[in-house]
């Protein structure tokens, strides 16, 4: 459902008509609240943030998929280093910080 204006309400509002904006956001009516006329907070139906937290976890899971099938094409076409040639890299670069 689209954010409309009565949707939004300033925090000095939200402290005296939290129950109402509550019970409003649990039917779906989600609600910007503001602060010195600038967006604060929102209040969302707890089961709505559970499914951005899925998702959230669900971009990170396909970006971390996608990282492992570059790593996998890199290591197909020869473009690799071995464990000793990192090891003695990241060895000369800590001893040359100090």
């Amino acid at each position: 459902m689209p954010i409309s204006s009565k949707d939004i309400v300033p925090l000095s509002q939200a402290r005296i008509r939290f129950t109402e904006l509550a019970e409003k956001v649990r039917k779906g009516h989600e609600t910007i609240i503001t602060r010195k006329g600038e967006n604060y907070v929102a209040l969302i139906d707890t089961r709505r943030l559970d499914h951005y937290h899925r998702l959230e976890r669900e971009h990170i899971h396909l970006a971390l998929l996608e990282e492992a099938r570059r790593g996998w094409a890199d290591v197909e076409a020869g473009r690799f280093l071995s464990t000793a040639k990192v090891r003695a890299k990241y060895k000369k670069s800590k001893l040359s910080k100090y």
